[in-house]
């Protein structure tokens, strides 16, 4: 007989337990808004274009958004990832 292990109720993730961090787009006057949009893209692959293109809005309208909110080692490779592209980004705890 075979039995198959299930997860207790309420048991959480791995990832759950990981502090979360955002990753902040800030407003950049000196690259077009393609050049952010498809740096986004490029840089954090859960993104889609509807969603990078609302980021781009916000930190131009208010001057930074919440790019995506992840466990801080992956926060740091998007923001390595979008600095790359020539673009401010910074990490805050979430």
């Amino acid at each position: 007989m075979v039995t198959t292990a299930k997860p207790h109720q309420g048991q959480r993730s791995v990832t759950s337990y990981l502090p979360q961090y955002a990753v902040m787009l800030h407003n950049d006057d000196v690259n077009d808004m393609l050049h952010v949009v498809q740096a986004l893209l490029k840089s954090v692959p859960e993104l889609g274009r509807e969603d990078a293109v609302r980021v781009m809005l916000e930190a131009h309208s208010n001057g930074k958004a919440v790019v995506i909110v992840c466990p801080l080692e992956r926060a740091e490779l998007y923001r390595d990832r979008i600095r790359s592209f020539s673009l401010g980004c910074t990490i805050e705890r979430a």
